[in-house]
């Protein structure tokens, strides 16, 4: 079965991203932050970057707002380490999974202890 190649993009995205995050973004907005997925358009013009953020709801605002500041410099480097005709616009996106499942993972621990 053929991956798409937005599939495929995507990930080269994620990994590249993660790496400009970790070693040459100085922005103090940003805190502690996780890229979990990267979706890009079947077109390969946006791509639709997930963060999750650990912290309160107005450090992740700050966060986002770092990573959107910081976009253009990103889209830069991006088009220095990988070799497409366009950068994707990036799109950065709260992404609050990890913390709906432990969520989750509490509520069905608490049924458990009254269950025995």
């Amino acid at each position: 079965m053929e991956v798409k190649r937005s599939k495929r993009v995507g990930g080269v995205l994620l990994h590249e991203i993660s790496q400009i995050l970790l070693k040459d973004i100085k922005d103090p907005r940003i805190g502690f932050a996780t890229l979990t997925e990267v979706e890009v358009s079947n077109d390969l013009k946006y791509a639709k970057v997930f963060v999750s953020i650990l912290g309160e709801e107005s450090e992740k605002k700050n966060t986002i707002k770092g990573l959107q500041s910081a976009s253009g410099f990103i889209r830069r480097e991006l088009g220095s380490r990988i070799r497409l005709r366009f950068i994707p616009e990036l799109i950065f996106k709260i992404d609050n999974s990890l913390e709906h499942g432990a969520y989750i993972n509490k509520i069905l621990e608490d049924l458990n202890r009254e269950k025995t």
